[in-house]
């Protein structure tokens, strides 16, 4: 028995089984996580967009592979580590809205719905960024202490995209450069 929990609780982490029941379910909110970045809007959307509607980099490609691309959306599947040498896998839709809005909304994960939003603002120091979002968990109380663990595991991973997000939309900006934007 204990095996066969410790298998279904690897499972879980991993993604590779999503308890999706619709009993008692429960919503709580992500974020809100705001940023300020000395990089016009459509700069910081082009550095968003890039590995997701153009070639995923080689330097990405160990937590981001894209399954498939549309014009201004894609199937994702993204990969974080989850501690003891697990890794925690998701697939999501990544819609975009250029140059202010990108939609995310898991597919298969470790909960049954996340729903996500990056929101770019323009502003006098460039762009104020804020994501934020809502995750659901089935099974009353028990799912809501499983969301809550999730959530800030899912929290910290969106914290560390949104740094790699500002140094880069920063370091383009500050050389007065841009990506191509994807086709």
């Amino acid at each position: 028995m204990i095996a066969v929990a410790a298998g279904a609780y690897r499972a879980l982490v991993r993604g590779a089984l999503t308890v999706d029941l619709g009993v008692g379910r429960r919503s709580r909110p992500l974020g809100p996580i705001t940023q300020r970045i000395a990089a016009p809007p459509d700069t910081v959307f082009d550095v968003i967009a890039a590995p997701y509607l153009g070639t995923t980099p080689r330097a990405m490609q160990a937590t981001l592979r894209v399954v498939e691309r549309g014009s201004d959306m894609v199937l994702a599947e993204h990969f974080t580590p989850a501690g003891n040498d697990m890794t925690a896998t998701t697939v999501e839709t990544v819609r975009f809205e250029r140059p202010h809005r990108v939609h995310f909304r898991l597919v298969r994960g470790q909960v049954p719905a996340v729903v996500e939003t990056f929101e770019l603002e323009s502003s006098d120091a460039g762009t104020d960024f804020t994501y934020t979002g809502t995750l659901e968990t089935d099974f009353w109380g028990l799912g809501a202490r499983w969301g809550d663990v999730v959530a800030r595991r899912w929290e910290a991973a969106v914290h560390a995209s949104v740094e790699s997000i500002k140094e880069e939309a920063e370091r383009l900006a500050a050389h007065g450069a841009r990506f191509a934007a994807p086709t």
